[in-house]
């Protein structure tokens, strides 16, 4: 039943690691920032499986507690990482709007003349 056990765990973490493959080609090849950004979170999350998988196969309970931290940590990355997003694209369409403004105010200032 160990060596079942063994086994089976050593398969998951080798079927995680190729989806860890996966996810990072998705992250390099995406056409848009969401979908590098959820491969980069799917990075993340498959690790912290891999982690938590160890921990039983190991028998090392402080690999949990590693596992949770990065968990934490990963988590407030990505939310920095899309507030960071959100502020940029944002100013980009603030500016966009004043650039129109403005335009529209010259060709009137042009046709008052």
């Amino acid at each position: 039943m160990i060596n079942f056990l063994h086994i089976f765990l050593i398969g998951c973490c080798a079927v995680l690691g190729v989806c860890i493959i996966f996810c990072m080609i998705r992250a390099m090849l995406g056409p848009r920032f969401t979908d590098r950004v959820v491969a980069v979170n799917m990075i993340g999350t498959m690790t912290i499986a891999i982690m938590a998988i160890l921990s039983v196969w190991m028998d090392a309970e402080f690999l949990i507690d590693i596992s949770i931290t990065y968990a934490l940590l990963s988590f407030i990355a990505i939310m920095v990482l899309t507030q960071l997003v959100i502020i940029r694209r944002r100013g980009q369409m603030e500016r966009e709007a004043n650039k129109k403004a403005d335009e529209i105010n010259e060709m009137e200032a042009g046709q008052g003349d």
